[in-house]
């Protein structure tokens, strides 16, 4: 059966797909392709074949870049061009003007440029979450050595010594400066009273802590333990101690991408959870996903800064060590990568809650225009990958707080330590 013959006015979009799918799948097993190839055959084809995706030197990059470097794009007719970015307002800039047609990008970026929040207004769209986990807050040796080793510690001795305190977060929205904020508040430190705060990229934050710029950092992985094994800082904490399987990075582009490519849109998605599962399959894949990514061309650092903390082997850097079972997840059978509508509505919460929105926004109806779940479960079906029944999930964090996405303006407007 031709998929020409298919297309009546009478077949519904979704039956039509479906159709279309099941005669395509047919067309590649006569063809000797895989099945899952059957989504670059006919009217599914990709409108654009190469898609250009920007990332940061991060760990969680790792599934983008292993779609390409792996040829699990090539099964879906497109082909992945990761990018190195050196900052993430360099993505969001990139993004916006079409330089970048996706990136692996920092949830709450995603939402701030939605509102025009730190940068130009454009609709966004995330199509999937890429990572859970895997950031860490790292203190300077320097406040080790004075007792500051954890939250509470380091709320006594700001509290004890007056001097002015630098912090350091990525992107004012972003996931990093949310983790850092929270969690400073938790101990009853107001990050935009009681401190400094700047932003660096990523790459450049061990750098700045080795010449004294900054007391304390939020970022990803590896530049978290790599400021231990450079003896120059220790981890307070990790961002999964202060909610566990937290949404982190997501794959990122604009809404008007979405609408004029969506072939293209689903290929990527499909192309990147295929690498995510492979990454998380098994422990040989994550040490080959390690050695990969750590090259000049990606992250660019030693393989042992990256390889320890992806199988949650810790060290705190004072003698501490232990094993995390809330590691970096980049599938985690499925789980990890369903664009939650609450996860985009949390960022929202802390943006009001911090002052970078004025008002409280149309919290569920902004996740709704963002958060492509149709287009993500299309793609997860097809590889066989359970989605959740509900797009709203319930997560207990640090400080005792449960938040369910039921009523975040009441959520963000219940804390005592705010803007």
């Amino acid at each position: 059966m031709h998929a020409a013959a298919l297309s009546s006015p009478c077949t519904t979009d979704l039956g039509r797909r479906r159709v279309l799918q099941a005669a395509s799948v047919v067309a590649a097993g006569a063809a000797g392709l895989p099945a899952t190839q059957a989504w670059a055959q006919g009217s599914d084809k990709p409108e654009k074949e190469e898609v250009r995706i920007g990332f940061i030197p991060l760990t969680d990059c790792a599934s983008v870049v292993m779609a390409a470097v792996l040829g699990f794009d090539k099964k879906y007719g497109i082909k992945i061009v990761p990018t190195k970015e050196a900052s993430w307002a360099g993505v969001r800039d990139k993004l916006v003007n079409g330089e970048l047609d996706m990136a692996h990008v920092l949830y709450g970026l995603i939402y701030g440029v939605h509102l025009g929040v730190s940068g130009p207004k454009k609709d966004m769209a995330v199509l999937m979450t890429l990572n859970n986990n895997g950031q860490a807050i790292t203190l300077s040796k320097k406040l080790a050595d004075q007792g500051a080793t954890d939250g509470g510690s380091l709320a006594k001795l700001m509290a004890k010594d007056k001097r002015d305190y630098t912090f350091a977060q990525t992107f004012p929205t972003g996931t990093h400066a949310m983790w850092l904020y929270y969690w400073l508040a938790s101990v009853g430190v107001n990050p935009l009273k009681d401190a400094k705060v700047i932003t660096v990229p990523p790459p450049q934050m061990v750098a700045n802590m080795r010449v004294g710029n900054m007391d304390g950092y939020c970022v990803g992985e590896p530049w978290g333990h790599r400021a231990i094994m450079d003896g120059i800082g220790i981890t307070a904490v990790t961002t999964q101690d202060i909610w566990p399987d937290h949404p982190e990075k997501v794959l990122g582009t604009t809404g008007e991408f979405v609408k004029k490519y969506p072939n293209t849109a689903r290929a990527v998605v499909m192309a990147v959870l295929e690498a995510s599962r492979w990454i998380d399959a098994s422990l040989s894949n994550k040490m080959k996903m390690a050695e990969t990514v750590a090259d000049k061309a990606y992250v660019n650092t030693g393989v042992d800064a990256i390889n320890q903390r992806i199988l949650g082997r810790y060290q705190n850097g004072l003698g501490k060590t232990w094993d995390d079972p809330n590691h970096m997840k980049f599938f985690n059978d499925g789980a990890v990568n369903f664009p939650y509508l609450s996860d985009g509505m949390w960022f929202l919460t802390q943006h009001k809650r911090w002052g970078l929105i004025k008002d409280h926004p149309d919290y569920l109806g902004v996740a709704r225009q963002i958060n492509q779940i149709d287009l993500y479960k299309q793609a997860a079906s097809a590889l066989k990958i359970s989605v959740p029944k509900e797009p709203m999930r319930s997560s207990k964090l640090i400080d005792g707080v449960v938040w369910d996405g039921k009523d975040p303006a009441r959520y963000a407007d219940g804390f005592k330590v705010r803007a």
